[in-house]
């Protein structure tokens, strides 16, 4: 079966899960994690993300993130490639360090944002690498202590996540506490993986009340983690790229009307877009067109790549430029 496509745009919250190639350790000591986070840290501002939530674990990882201009993949594209290539360097190795391409699950805010920052927070308690709830707010390598002012995380938006409990710091610190504390002793974490029919509908049972009132229709995802409502609102948003590629084409716009419309808009011909040349208004031109082709049309990275003669991440990065350009410009495609 082929994978679905990620579900991720601006403003939407995800649960990412990064596991190791065949559960293997992805951290082999500290300086290891130590990599990681200065990489995030780095990435974390550029791409206009916001973290809520996180912790590494030795064979994988958990990050609760609000998605920002540039997307999820294209953070965790620069991400993984860069800790994969040090890590094989530093450890003499070859070969992959991450089971497939990582795991993101889009969840619904209002239902799920405290309780998954509680869930991956107590990961490391519940994962044992830690004994008790007070070594956690010291454990460096999760954000829990940074909510709790233990730490201080520049990248990790804490002050979103304590305006959820209370107005005061000091306040929100006590009932975030005594959240996860209530999380911990009850032994019961909700299933915040993701969302199949029955989990999106919030059980069997709430499954039957929606389907006595008439709501037969109620859809599931595994990459979607929310109610119905919102599993219908995000499976909807998703297909709008879809049905606008269809209309394109049956109004007769192909490869070369956006090819055209790329150049005109930059005042350039049909060859410059083809160029090595790096002067900014080709590469802005180049961008603009990868991402009506690739977004709009539908033609794929691979198939951009052997038209252009270049790499499928270096489409994938022009086709993420191209998206802030006609954003940031305005640019529409004549139709």
């Amino acid at each position: 079966m082929p994978r679905q496509a990620r579900l991720d745009y601006p403003g939407s919250l995800n649960h990412v899960i990064i596991r190791g190639f065949e559960r293997r350790k992805i951290f082999l000591d500290d300086s290891d994690k130590d990599d990681f986070l200065q990489r995030l840290s780095h990435l974390m501002p550029s791409t206009q993300m916001a973290c809520y939530a996180w912790c590494l674990l030795p064979n994988q990882i958990h990050l609760l993130m609000k998605s920002g201009g540039l997307g999820l993949s294209y953070l965790m594209r620069r991400l993984l490639t860069g800790y994969v290539v040090s890590f094989n360097k530093k450890h003499n190795r070859s070969g992959p360090l991450f089971q497939n391409r990582f795991k993101s699950v889009l969840c619904q805010e209002d239902l799920y944002l405290t309780e998954l920052v509680r869930y991956i927070h107590l990961k490391p308690l519940t994962d044992k690498l830690v004994n008790s709830l007070p070594n956690l707010a010291k454990y460096e390598y999760c954000g829990h202590g940074a909510l709790l002012g233990e730490s201080d995380v520049q990248w990790q938006d804490t002050r979103y996540i304590l305006s959820r409990f209370a107005k005061k710091a000091g306040d929100a610190q006590k009932e975030y506490l005594a959240f996860v504390k209530e999380g911990h002793q009850s032994g019961q974490t909700r299933e915040l993986t993701g969302g199949g029919l029955i989990r999106s509908a919030g059980g069997w049972t709430e499954l039957k009340k929606l389907r006595k009132s008439g709501a037969e229709k109620a859809k599931g995802d595994e990459r979607i983690l929310g109610d119905y409502k919102f599993v219908s609102m995000v499976l909807s948003k998703a297909r709008e790229p879809v049905d606008e590629a269809y209309e394109l084409k049956t109004r007769g716009v192909d490869y070369a009307d956006v090819e055209k419309q790329a150049s005109r808009k930059f005042g350039l011909k049909k060859a410059d877009l083809y160029s090595k040349s790096r002067k900014k208004h080709i590469v802005m031109a180049r961008s603009v067109f990868m991402y009506w082709a690739c977004r709009k049309l539908g033609y794929s990275c691979t198939e951009l790549a052997k038209r252009f003669k270049i790499t499928q991440p270096a489409v994938s990065y022009a086709v993420e430029r191209g998206e802030q350009i006609v954003e940031e410009r305005k640019l529409r495609l004549i139709i």
